[in-house]
């Protein structure tokens, strides 16, 4: 039965038998496109076929029954096409899929490996998913060391790249481009997120070429899109909301789609399309060697002015009760018992930096005429 609603559905007999008891005000159809007739109608078959093989094992058949079903609709195409070629594409009485296919000089078959033991994704290369972090799900970080090692040429477009995240995907990365593969990157200065250790590690992979936005207020890519050509035409691609930092990709609730070129081959095309007018872009420049140091002040100038406005930030800091403690008891020592130096413990995370900045502050409000100056030191390894 049909109910009100938006439809994008072909009119079978059963639906059309429905509509003749309806109002004409109350159904809205239009022809099917002849642009688009092919994947439309093949969308609608691909519903038919999986019904009708479905009803094969219901009805008592087995895997043989559904490829004789298959192979029928392969001779019906053929008949009607009156294209020989499609014989070709009758499924083959062994019933299976071909997993993968080494090169005949592939390293491997040296040392008494096969095609069975490469490695690939938990998640099908042909069927689209979703990862959304959950603990039954591989980690994204897991199927991308498999996706990197089986592409033939890979495209990344990342708002910032942490190294806590590039490390755990590192080794694959450079046995990918050590044997020839082709690796492009597109990122940002954005946040000051970014890691220029990350980005000078990449720069030394051969076969490895970065583009760097450094106009944030003009350019804000906030996109994350990674992309594994293969030349088997089984490309992938990741989509969503995680940017290679360690928990973006490890354990945190992050929501990724995992596009396949054999079930959205259009979409895989516009991603391959954008990104392209990204790398052909004035936006978007070459990273080189001697850029370090400019990368290195973009990175600082965003990470203490905001991206939408030229002014540094203005905040009132206050400190917690425990925070004014301290402070209050530093004030006491300077002021009560004449005492100028003096050490504040306190443990990872309560704020140590703000107690000693609001303490600056509040000494150099006391101190108008002196010269005040703050020494903060900090280790950094």
């Amino acid at each position: 039965m049909l109910h009100p609603g938006l439809y994008e559905q072909v009119i079978n007999h059963e639906i059309s038998t429905e509509l003749l008891e309806l109002p004409a005000a109350r159904q809205a159809t239009a022809p099917i496109d002849k642009a688009e007739a092919s994947k439309v109608l093949a969308q609608y078959l691909t519903d038919v076929v999986q019904k009708g093989l479905d009803n094969v094992l219901d009805n008592g058949g087995d895997l043989c029954a559904q490829i004789g079903l298959t192979n029928e609709i392969v001779r019906i195409v053929e008949h009607v096409t009156r294209e020989a070629d499609f014989a070709a594409l009758s499924v083959d009485e062994r019933a299976e899929q071909l997993l993968a296919l080494l090169r005949e000089n592939d390293p491997r078959l040296a040392i008494g490996k096969t095609a069975a033991a490469v490695d690939r994704p938990e998640t099908s290369i042909a069927q689209s998913s979703l990862f959304t972090g959950a603990a039954h799900e591989p980690q994204m970080y897991t199927e991308l060391k498999k996706e990197i090692v089986s592409a033939d040429r890979i495209d990344m477009l990342v708002s910032f790249i942490k190294w806590s995240g590039l490390r755990l995907i590192m080794d694959e990365l450079t046995a990918f481009a050590q044997n020839g593969g082709e690796l492009r990157i597109i990122t940002t200065s954005y946040m000051g997120a970014t890691d220029v250790k990350a980005i000078e590690e990449l720069r030394k992979l051969p076969n490895t070429k970065i583009k760097v936005s450094y106009d944030t207020k003009r350019t804000r890519l906030h996109a994350k899109t990674y992309v594994f050509y293969r030349d088997t035409g089984f490309t992938t691609a990741y989509v969503g909301s995680s940017n290679l930092s360690n928990a973006a990709i490890s354990s945190g609730l992050e929501w990724n789609v995992k596009v396949t070129k054999r079930d959205l081959p259009e979409t895989i095309d516009k991603i391959a399309a954008t990104f392209e007018s990204y790398w052909n872009s004035n936006e978007f420049e070459y990273y080189t060697e001697d850029q370090r140091e400019r990368l290195t002040r973009a990175l600082k100038a965003e990470k203490y002015f905001d991206a939408n406005n030229a002014d540094a930030y203005t905040l009132d800091i206050a400190p917690y009760s425990y925070q004014q403690e301290i402070l209050d008891m530093l004030e006491a020592e300077r002021t009560i018992r004449g005492y100028s130096r003096n050490l504040v413990v306190a443990a990872t995370g309560t704020g140590k930096t703000v107690i000693s900045a609001l303490d600056f502050k509040r000494f150099r409000k006391q101190n108008p005429g002196w010269s005040c100056r703050l020494l903060f030191v900090a280790h950094r390894e």
